[in-house]
């Protein structure tokens, strides 16, 4: 069996292994300081979306625009307009942040959903149940109540934070420079 070289060697294979602790010690304090995590998060969302919106309007306007170029413009005003919104109110961000995470699910479980139903093959049964999985999810985080609906939020952001740590510290391990390797 071999195992699958990623980047080969490198000697900063270190500060992705930092990276990813750093990525674990953050998903654990989000996991017992769920308060102040979820305010993050819901800053971090709306500074995510003033970025997406910032990257739709510079597509939008480059050189190889894509068709539809106003949908494209249409989308990063709006992203902008409702980003710059959730970061300057703190309030309103922790508050519809939830139903965004609903509205997110319910995409992702449509998609792997209608997948599922229009694949051919072996696997096409599990599509079809992570989809209604995920349609589930998105039920329990838009009917579930805000006070649920945060612990989920916060629940499943430090589940993928340590997730994430402990990815990146695998694969920085997988980096990491051999005797055989010459470095």
């Amino acid at each position: 069996m071999k195992t699958l070289k990623l980047g080969g060697a490198s000697r900063l294979w270190w500060l992705l292994l930092t990276v990813g602790i750093l990525f674990i010690i953050g998903g654990f304090a989000y996991w017992f300081w769920p308060v102040a995590g979820y305010a993050v998060t819901s800053i971090l969302f709306g500074w995510m979306l003033v970025v997406v919106g910032i990257v739709q309007l510079c597509v939008a306007s480059g050189a190889n625009r894509p068709s539809g170029r106003g949908w494209w413009i249409a989308g990063g005003i709006i992203n902008l307009v409702i980003g710059f919104m959730l970061v300057g109110n703190l309030f309103l961000a922790e508050a519809v942040l939830p139903y965004f995470m609903a509205i997110i699910f319910f995409y992702a479980g449509l998609m792997t959903l209608s997948t599922g139903f229009l694949r051919h093959g072996g696997l096409r049964w599990l599509h079809i149940i992570n989809g209604i999985l995920l349609l589930i999810i998105a039920g329990i985080f838009c009917f579930g109540g805000i006070t649920r609906a945060i612990a989920m939020v916060s629940f499943m952001a430090a589940f993928a934070f340590i997730y994430w740590g402990f990815t990146l510290s695998s694969l920085a391990i997988d980096l990491k420079p051999r005797a055989a390797d010459g470095e």
